[in-house]
């Protein structure tokens, strides 16, 4: 039996672990581009670090004992997915340089086809493309007219490094996660620094604490205490914030009292306080998590602009007032199409059901990993996947243990074929959106996570309920095409 990824991300590399262990060597890691890590390659920004413990935000079988922090940065995350590609012998199998354009079910296989002409069949295609990977830029009137460099996050110049920036005015556009770490960076570092916000955002401090080198040696020599700072950061992030999320609690009510005291004590000019403070709940919006950010806000040489962005010209932004803001750089923390999901990869299904047929109303899925007319495929970060309140290492893992279990049968031959059925996913998609009107997601902002249902694409229940939903398959719920009899 032959399987096909598409992806060499976080995602994909744990999916060509979970094959390795089990003895299925015929598979291949179609990466687009030429190393993997996934958005931890292509983010290379200054201050680029992980909101989620980096002890946590580790694969559960492979972990870390040399992390520097508690919230590590981007290059020791990417390093860290490198060393695992290389410990787990995944190398030979991946093929760089292969974007897969077409994957159409033909003749009971996956018949997959790359950007560059290559072809390759599968029994069993997995797509792990990630969520935040597809940069989403900005439609701002002369952008393409300005003098100096523009480019979004995602695409920052290997031959910009902060201290390439100690002469210069920059230009930040947007206030999420990225331009908050940003900022935490440049702000004060660079000749003059200038946040342009359209909406402010709840901040959560979150203090990072180094690990000493006494730290790092005992957790290389002695494996178990990895394994619990794993289970002890789990219980926490669970317990509270994977929670605070989904219901109305003492985590929540928790997690807004720590966001409003954060601005109140963090902000000292009340101006500038009224303009930070947001007119929803806090986590409506995905919560940025910084305990830097407040104070490089108000260094000198930083200032934050509310006027609305109307163009750009050579020189610089022009605000609605009719400012013209100087900048000699421009960087567009707008953040990413969170809906792309495996798109545009046009994928086929059974009988010519195309993805954009199936998703006409909306990306959906069975139990976040599979569809119905897709037989022999299953999603990593699918549709409605806990990537709001979990670590998505975890979430990875649990998704490709439940394919595994799909793989098997298939490898056995107690099945040729598995899909869920329709009824089946309509009555999943039934029950999740009812149960989205008690998250804190639709509490009243417009925020990426939204579909165009005008509903979250996000897991209503506690990341325990979804690995609780993939521990055991409901095989009532599925086609089984060719099964065996016992």
């Amino acid at each position: 039996m032959r399987i096909a990824i598409v992806g060499a991300g976080m995602s994909g590399l744990c999916m060509g672990t979970k094959l390795k262990a089990a003895g299925l060597d015929d598979f291949t890691i179609h990466e687009k581009a030429d190393e993997v890590g996934g958005t931890w390659r292509e983010n290379r920004y200054p201050g680029l670090s992980c909101d989620v413990p980096a002890r946590f935000y580790s694969y559960s079988f492979a972990p870390n004992p040399g992390w520097s922090s508690t919230f590590a940065p981007g290059p020791e995350i990417q390093r860290y997915f490198r060393s695992f590609a290389d410990d787990q012998g995944l190398r030979p199998h991946i093929r760089f340089g292969s974007e897969v354009a077409e994957a159409n079910w033909a003749d009971s296989r996956w018949q997959l086809r790359t950007a560059d002409g290559h072809e390759d069949a599968a029994d069993v295609l997995v797509t792990a493309t990630g969520v935040l990977h597809h940069p989403r830029v900005p439609d701002i009137d002369g952008l393409e007219t300005f003098a100096g460099r523009a480019f979004h996050t995602a695409r920052w110049p290997d031959d910009l490094p902060p201290a390439a920036l100690r002469d210069s005015s920059v230009a930040v556009i947007g206030t999420g996660s990225t331009g908050t770490q940003i900022t935490a960076a440049l702000a004060g570092e660079v000749k003059a620094y200038k946040l342009f916000q359209r909406t402010p955002q709840w901040i959560l401090p979150v203090p990072s604490h180094t690990y000493s080198s006494i730290t790092r040696r005992a957790f290389a020599r002695f494996p178990a205490l990895s394994r619990l700072a794993y289970q002890a950061y789990e219980r926490l992030f669970e317990s509270t914030f994977g929670t605070a999320v989904i219901k109305d609690g003492w985590q929540r009510r928790l997690v807004s009292a720590a966001c409003r005291l954060n601005l109140r004590m963090g902000v000292r000019d009340p101006d500038l306080r009224r303009r930070l403070t947001p007119d929803y709940e806090p986590m409506c919006k995905r919560l940025v998590m910084s305990g830097r950010f407040y104070p490089a806000i108000q260094r000198p040489g930083a200032e934050l602009v509310t006027d609305r962005i109307d163009h750009v010209e050579p020189g610089g932004i022009v605000t609605a007032d009719g400012t013209l803001h100087a900048v000699d750089v421009i960087v567009l923390a707008t953040g990413f199409d969170f809906h792309a999901y495996m798109r545009p990869m046009e994928i086929v299904g059974r009988d010519g059901v195309t993805l954009a047929q199936a998703w006409a109303d909306g990306p959906r899925a069975y139990r976040t990993v599979s569809m119905p007319d897709f037989p022999n495929l299953f999603m990593l970060m699918g549709p409605h996947s806990p990537v709001g309140n979990q670590s998505l290492i975890a979430v990875a893992e649990a998704q490709a243990k439940y394919a595994m279990g799909f793989i098997e049968m298939l490898r056995t031959g107690s099945a040729r074929t598995v899909a869920p059925t329709a009824q089946a996913t309509d009555r999943f998609n039934a029950e999740l959106r009812a149960a989205l009107p008690d998250t804190v997601w639709t509490t009243g902002c417009v925020s990426w996570y939204m579909g165009q249902d005008g509903l979250p694409e996000l897991w209503p229940w506690t990341p325990a309920h979804h690995r609780e939903l993939l521990r055991r398959p409901e095989l009532s719920d599925y086609e089984l095409v060719g099964v065996q009899a016992s």
